[in-house]
Parts: structure tokens; sequence; C-alpha cells
């Protein structure tokens, strides 16, 4: 097995840095002849994937958050190549990394994983040309990430956990229209709308409490527009995975959704921002996609 791992020094606003010396250390630990390199600027992760795809490298490390993550699966898938991913967390959320066991908690287990080659044949999403390991989101979810932004002094879940505390009483809500290859439904006044590979979003939300990695489908939860204290009670329930049967819930679990919407529109994809011009988004479920390495144990 042959092992490069991509830090990105700049997640967690830091952490990935203060982290870096000690997975270092793991990783020489139990490999050996490690290659590593850190990334110098937003999205070289994808030039340092280029390398180590030249190199010819068979499994490629990613230390870093949610966006880092996606971006390395993105681009290992692009490549056609058959090449593993590690997971080492070290961004604001780490939500995808949730849904394997892939915590701060157990980075030795992690790293002894990678070393003993323990791996997981998973599915990815896709928007467009671009794949998702994690969610797509519009809505509510982007007013968090906006928000986010301007609160200099918290971290990790309690960051997500603040702002979206404070935009319960502040956004207004998005009219989306979700439709299946069965059909559809006409377009409601969102909250949220969240189309999920795996279980967890915004830091410690359990939004999609029975996705799967494995089932080649993807889970839409659509969550209704309501006044700030319903919205209170239901992200009470989403934080335990106790929203599934509420009457402004609604998740459907398909290969393929098309999202209709008003005019340009911003979403988040692995915790990233983009934006459509298009008036409609197409988002499937790529089935067993992408080998990824599970913590030992």
């Amino acid at each position: 097995m042959s092992v490069f791992a991509i830090f990105n020094p700049a997640a967690g606003r830091g952490r990935g840095a203060r982290r870096a010396e000690r997975y270092l250390a793991l990783l020489r630990r139990e490999i050996p002849h490690l290659e590593h390199a850190f990334t110098q600027a937003a999205g070289d992760e994808v030039r340092l994937v280029e390398q180590a795809l030249a190199e010819g490298h068979d499994s490629i490390v990613a230390v870093g958050g949610d966006g880092t993550w996606s971006l390395v699966a993105d681009h290992i898938l692009r490549s056609g190549r058959h090449v593993t991913l590690g997971l080492l967390p070290a961004g604001t959320g780490n939500d995808f990394g949730k849904s394997l066991g892939a915590t701060h908690a157990r980075a030795e287990q992690i790293v002894r994983g990678i070393a003993e080659g323990k791996r997981r044949r998973i599915d990815v999403g896709r928007v467009n040309d671009r794949h998702f390991l994690n969610v797509v989101g519009l809505g509510f979810d982007i007013a968090v990430i906006d928000d986010a932004a301007t609160v200099p002094l918290l971290k990790g879940d309690l960051l997500y956990q603040f702002c979206a505390l404070r935009q319960l009483f502040r956004f207004p809500g998005i009219p989306l229209e979700v439709t299946t290859s069965e059909g559809g439904g006409a377009k409601i006044d969102h909250l949220m709308l969240v189309v999920a590979n795996a279980s967890y979003f915004g830091g410690s939300f359990h939004i999609a409490p029975h996705a799967s990695l494995e089932d080649g489908k993807l889970d839409a939860v659509s969550i209704a527009n309501a006044g700030p204290l319903s919205r209170a009670r239901l992200f009470s329930r989403v934080a335990k995975g106790q929203h599934e049967g509420h009457a402004k819930v609604t998740v459907r679990q398909e290969r393929k959704f098309r999202i209709a919407f008003d005019g340009p529109i911003r979403y988040e994809m692995d915790g990233e921002v983009y934006s459509s011009q298009a008036g409609s988004l197409s988002v499937e479920a790529v089935p067993q996609a992408l080998d990824v390495f599970v913590p030992a144990g």
C-alpha cells in the first residue's frame, strides 16, 4: 500500500495546523513509507491529488474537514483511478466522518485502520458533474454558514449551534419544489431542504437518521417553513434524530431528485457554498463509487 497524506492547515479555523503534528506522527508510526504535503491555498487539494495520482499512490489520506474530504473524493472519482480515501478530522464540523466513526477521539483507530487496509465501499452523491460525500443543502443551512463566517470566537459544533439559534429568528424561508422519477408535489415554502448521502450535518444535527452509505439512494429531508418557536422545537428534535413524522417534515428516499426554485440560488455541498442560475438542480446517488478506510476496532 502506497499512502499520500494531504494536510489542510487552514481547516477548522486553524485546527488543521494544530493537529498536523500529532496526526503526522501517528501516520508515520503505522505507515513507515508515508509521503505527505500541505495545501498552500484554497482548492489546493486538487493539485495535490493530481500529484499523488501521478506518483502512483493507491491510497490518499485527507486531513481536514468536510470541504477537504469532498474535494479530494471528487477528484479521485473524476480520475477514474482505483484509489482508497482515508479521513482524518481537523475541520469545523467533520460531519461526514461521524457516519464512519472517524472522529478526532478515534484518531489512533483511524490510522490503524488505514495501516491494516480496513476498507468499506460506499455510495456518493452528485450534482451535475461534482461529487459529494455528505449532503447538499438549501435554505436555512446557507444562512447558518454565512452567519458562522461572521463569528470569530466560536469553533466546532458550538459555532453551528449558536448560529442556528440566531437564524431561527432571522431566516425568511425559501420556495422549493422537489420531484423524483415518480413525480412530486407543489412548490412550498421551505425552512430547509437537505439531500443526504450520510446522516449528520451542521456540526451535530442528525438530519437523516436512516441514511445508508450502501443503499444506492439519497434521503431528501424537506422541512416546511414555520414560526421561530416551532422552528426551535423542530431543531431540538433534529438534533436527536427524532423529527421524522413531524407535520412539517417530509422524508423521501430515491436514487435521484430534481429541485426547482425561483431565480438564482445558493446551496451548500459538504459545507462549501455554490450558486446556480439554472432554475433547478439535479441531485443523484452514485452507488458503490468509492473505497474509504474505516477505523480499526
